[in-house]
């Protein structure tokens, strides 16, 4: 597929470039060809104008690559030793990650092995490119979505009434909203699940949680919980399209597979950033511990200095947990006041509350 936007030219596949060619395509300044096989280009390519062109991880016959450079055009070539595509062009797909019977054979696992071992500057390249490129492809996917977050530990339990309580928040929300995530286990599993199942029935739901309830954890089995998953999404799929962001930055905490599209980053910085800016609905805080306080407060950071069309709604949910375990509402409350932000921070204890505030017409 291409994306185009203004004067770039995005082109992810031969059959793409064959067809600009034979239009009569007689300059590609401004194209952007990524992850193509090039080796029978050669001629074609450089009978035209190459000046300002760029190509991204693509493999050409021998002395091609320097012809074009030579003609004006930019070449960053293959990285050699990298699991992921430096330059792929859209999001992960949770098979995409889980591709092989075992996890520790996994694409995900490969990754986040290869962030264990010795970092030179081609992985370092690598890295970086890849993230430019999810940052990319997920700036086309968010567009035109009404977008909702759910915030909340990684350690909640299948099985548990928290974990029921957060699939049945993503069930409402995934109705009106494209629900997003950390993409992770935990509270963020549950809210990809039933956003992914708000087209189906609140028993089909309470089904799909009995299932999953067999296998509470990613320890000590990350493939065990995987399989569950999977089983849920072959029994009640296709589902809704909903997002999780999560990181390799976090090697323990595996993404889950109720977030069909997944943006996985390896730098947490850019991450956390993106995860919280792209959400446009609101973010719903469940209960959590060090990350959702961070989460909280780097979002209240933006809703402080925002001006009133920019402000999006912050739901804490747990009045006992955040005025008490965690009292993160009291310094939040204190910051919003007289603040354009004043009037979208919300302390609240059930879903009938968020409904009224995020989906008000169901």
């Amino acid at each position: 597929m291409k994306h185009t936007r203004g004067r770039v030219i995005e082109v992810t596949s031969v059959e793409e470039l064959d067809r600009r060619l034979d239009a009569g395509a007689r300059s590609l300044a401004g194209w952007r060809l990524v992850g193509l096989d090039l080796t029978a280009h050669g001629p074609a390519l450089l009978d035209r104008t190459l000046a300002q062109s760029l190509f991204l991880g693509c493999r050409f016959a021998d002395g091609v690559a320097d012809e074009i450079r030579d003609a004006g055009g930019v070449v960053f070539p293959e990285v050699p030793g990298s699991p992921v595509d430096p330059y792929r062009a859209t999001l992960y797909a949770p098979r995409e990650l889980y591709d092989t019977p075992r996890y520790r054979d996994s694409l995900d696992a490969r990754a986040y092995a290869w962030t264990q071992g010795c970092v030179g500057a081609d992985d370092m390249l690598a890295r970086a490119l890849h993230d430019h490129a999810v940052d990319e492809a997920l700036e086309g996917w968010t567009a035109g979505r009404s977008i909702v977050g759910v915030m909340g530990g990684h350690a909640l339990r299948r099985g548990s009434e928290g974990y029921a309580e957060a699939a049945r928040l993503g069930h409402l929300l995934g109705r009106t909203h494209t629900v997003a995530t950390g993409g992770g286990p935990g509270a963020m599993e549950a809210a990809n699940l039933g956003a992914w199942m708000a087209d189906r029935s609140g028993a089909e739901l309470g089904a799909a949680l009995s299932t999953l309830s067999a296998t509470p954890s990613f320890e000590p089995s990350i493939g065990a919980w995987a399989r569950a998953a999977f089983e849920v999404v072959d029994t009640y799929g296709p589902g809704r399209a909903s997002l999780g962001i999560p990181t390799w930055h976090y090697g323990h905490e595996p993404p889950n597979p109720f977030a069909s599209a997944i943006a996985k980053y390896f730098r947490n910085a850019t991450r956390e950033a993106i995860l919280l800016e792209i959400c446009n609905a609101g973010i719903v805080f469940l209960p959590g511990a060090a990350g959702t306080v961070q989460e909280i407060f780097q979002d209240a950071c933006e809703n402080y200095y925002a001006d009133a069309s920019s402000v999006a709604p912050m739901i804490l949910v747990g009045r006992e947990h955040w005025t008490r375990t965690l009292p993160a509402w009291p310094l939040l409350e204190a910051l919003a006041a007289e603040r354009e932000m004043q009037d979208h921070v919300h302390l609240v204890d059930s879903l009938d509350e968020v409904r009224a505030l995020v989906a008000p017409g169901l």
